[in-house]
């Protein structure tokens, strides 16, 4: 069965917020693939990741990122799919900067946006885009 999530995340020092979102799509049976892959450091690799998840049947994608949070806009504008930014706590602002970077999408760039290292809340909101609603 082919990925329907793609978690993707700046740096691998994302990598203990995103793996909470790892296990709840784990426990709902869903299959995921996680890549590390920045789009201010590697934005050939990360454009390549994004628009073949779109080709290869991924359905939701995941992204978490610190500081100036371009990751989760940057995937969006590269693809249709339903982006869900996840704002990691760093940085002198502990995750506000990238809160707010992650919410002020421009219009046709549309980003859903959850708490500050919620990945629990992102990958619950990815199991309901996918119909696989589940309690608690």
């Amino acid at each position: 069965m082919a990925e329907q999530v793609m978690i993707i995340m700046g740096s691998e020092s994302d990598r203990k917020v995103m793996a909470r979102a790892e296990k709840i799509l784990s426990e709902a049976g869903v299959e995921y693939a996680t890549h590390v892959s920045s789009a201010h450091r590697d934005p050939d690799r990360t454009r390549t990741l994004v628009e073949a998840a779109g080709q290869n049947g991924v359905e939701v994608i995941i992204a978490g990122a610190g500081m100036s949070a371009a990751l989760p806009g940057y995937c969006a504008s590269l693809c249709k799919l339903p982006v869900i930014g996840v704002p990691i706590a760093s940085g002198a602002l502990q995750g506000i900067d990238a809160l707010l970077a992650i919410v002020q999408m421009p219009p046709g760039v549309p980003v859903a946006a959850v708490g500050i290292d919620g990945a629990r809340n992102a990958a619950h909101l990815a199991l309901r885009i996918l119909g696989k609603t589940r309690r608690g």
